[in-house]
């Protein structure tokens, strides 16, 4: 049983940092997942992956994991980069980098 300590990233609809700030314990999964027979739905016999917990900080995350001596895996992720905001004007500037041609 080894445990995901991550910071979520945030979704393709999403422009701000909502659900982003805290940390992320979850549990990687022990048993495939099976498809049932008779209705098709997927299913697991591990419950530990439906147990999401928060934290936040890292900190609190190792603490906790060390206190329940669960083993874990932290992933760190690098701040996502920023673009220079430009106006619309800019495309059309003489002193454009790339050249822009019809």
């Amino acid at each position: 049983m080894t445990a995901r300590i991550y910071k979520p990233a945030r979704t393709a609809m999403q422009s701000g940092n909502a659900n982003t700030r805290d940390w992320v314990l979850d549990y990687e999964p022990e048993q495939p997942r099976v498809v049932e027979p008779l209705m098709g739905w997927t299913s697991s016999g591990d419950m530990k992956q439906e147990l999401r917990l928060f934290f936040d900080t890292k900190e609190e995350a190792i603490a906790y994991c060390e206190r329940e001596a669960i083993a874990y895996q932290v992933f760190e992720m690098k701040p996502p980069g920023r673009r220079p905001r430009i106006a619309y004007a800019d495309n059309f500037a003489p002193g454009r980098r790339d050249a822009w041609t019809h």
